[in-house]
């Protein structure tokens, strides 16, 4: 087989949550643990760092693997979804999968396929443990898909985990309340193994403490050990200045991202660190502030408030819920801009009720949906909204809407282009 054609075997004979949804969702680790047993086991061949969270959790996971691979560290990094190219998954210091590994994998794995019927996703999670197996990294950076408690990745028995944060998304499959939410992330946390909270949250913290206590391991809340005090943008780059406990001065990063949103994860990413040096890796701190003044470009991370285009300013993101919207656009409202434009598309299960009143109604906007069959008709988006003072024009292809608005925008504008990852996977220029 080809690796076109082995790519196209995936996406059609396995279930797949990011085009069917929670069909695809399997409540239990019994593939994975089935796949694994088959390959050897080659999850327990490196150590590892779980990560899981509401948002976040994909910054922060290449945040780690390239302050390790900076650290001199061979590192795996396993993410999830792709936006452009399925081997954006699987990645060793930034690079990602090759072809004929894929193909390999898939051929030799078939008649395993057969009998144990995995999805997309649990496939996908044993390839990288196998490739990270064979080609001996020395870490690997494990992004949970979704949840935590019953996602494929949790047969990982990692040194260290991080949850970033905790908000409302996927409640059809999580919960409807906060503590609900957060129980399926706590999931992750195991006895023994020590366990970071990002960012703090007086309706989750108690979960995580009973969970801990109950697994008899250590709970780090990462704002005990540091805080971000201050921020600044400069050379389209992010400064922190952050504050560690016990210190006197400030200690200063950043990151190539003018992403504000980011500056949530760095207390997080700081402590899982120390947590790493306390367990004897030698991480100095040149190491962490190299690594994130280029992870987005050693990572090759894509889709985090990505700029396509300067004049006029087309921004790309693929927050898709409503804590990672509301900090976009706490972002965009402090910057200076004539008119602001906003290219949106969401997916069919988005309670867009609690994200729409969000938007400021005095923007243009233009509806697209993406080519998947979760996508939100634009028609529908469009009225929807349209009960929030919201209006606009439909224009279902992303890549047609940003044509038009192109031609619209002048030089002093801002076009914001998201709502959903697969809207921001289809641009062109991306």
């Amino acid at each position: 087989m080809e690796y076109k054609e082995v790519i196209n075997y995936l996406y059609e004979m396995l279930p797949m949550y990011q085009r069917i949804g929670k069909k695809a969702f399997k409540k239990d680790l019994t593939n994975t643990k089935k796949l694994c047993k088959y390959l050897d086991n080659p999850h327990k061949a490196f150590k590892s760092i779980h990560v899981a969270g509401t948002n976040g959790k994909g910054s922060s996971s290449h945040m780690l693997a390239a302050i390790l691979t900076e650290a001199g560290y061979k590192t795996g990094l396993y993410t999830s979804p792709h936006l452009k190219h399925f081997n954006e998954r699987i990645k060793i210091d930034g690079i990602p999968v090759s072809e004929e590994f894929v193909v390999d994998f898939v051929q030799r794995v078939k008649p395993a396929i057969g009998r144990i019927k995995p999805s997309f996703f649990e496939l996908t999670v044993a390839m990288a443990f196998e490739y990270f197996s064979q080609e001996k990294v020395d870490f690997a950076v494990i992004e949970v898909g979704l949840g935590g408690r019953l996602d494929s990745t949790n047969v990982i028995k990692p040194e260290v985990s991080l949850i970033t944060n905790i908000s409302y998304d996927h409640q059809e499959m999580l919960g409807d309340t906060l503590e609900e939410i957060a129980f399926e992330k706590a999931g992750i946390i195991k006895k023994g193994i020590p366990v970071i909270i990002g960012e703090k949250n007086s309706a989750t913290n108690k979960v995580f403490k009973d969970v801990a206590k109950n697994r008899k391991t250590t709970l780090i809340f990462s704002w005990d050990k540091c805080t971000v005090s201050d921020t600044r943008h400069k050379d389209d780059k992010l400064e922190i200045d952050v504050i560690f406990q016990d210190a006197v001065d400030r200690e200063k990063f950043v990151l190539d991202t003018p992403g504000i949103t980011q500056v949530k994860n760095i207390p997080g990413v700081l402590s899982v660190v120390e947590e790493l040096s306390n367990q004897g890796l030698h991480i100095s701190s040149t190491h962490v502030k190299n690594g994130l003044k280029h992870y987005q470009k050693e990572t090759g991370l894509k889709g985090r408030w990505q700029v396509l285009y300067e004049e006029p300013l087309i921004i790309a993101d693929i927050a898709h819920n409503k804590a990672g919207l509301q900090s976009i656009l706490e972002q965009l409202a402090d910057m200076q801009y004539k008119d602001l434009y906003f290219i949106l598309g969401f997916t069919k299960e988005k309670d867009i009720s609690t994200i729409l009143p969000l938007f400021p109604a005095d923007a243009s906007f233009y509806f697209c949906q993406a080519n998947v069959p979760r996508a939100m008709d634009a028609n529908w988006l469009a009225l929807k909204a349209a009960l929030f003072d919201i209006n606009g024009k439909v224009i279902p292809d992303v890549n047609e809407a940003l044509r038009v608005v192109k031609e619209k925008a002048g030089r002093r504008d801002i076009v914001f282009i998201g709502g959903s990852t697969f809207v921001v996977a289809e641009l062109e220029d991306l």
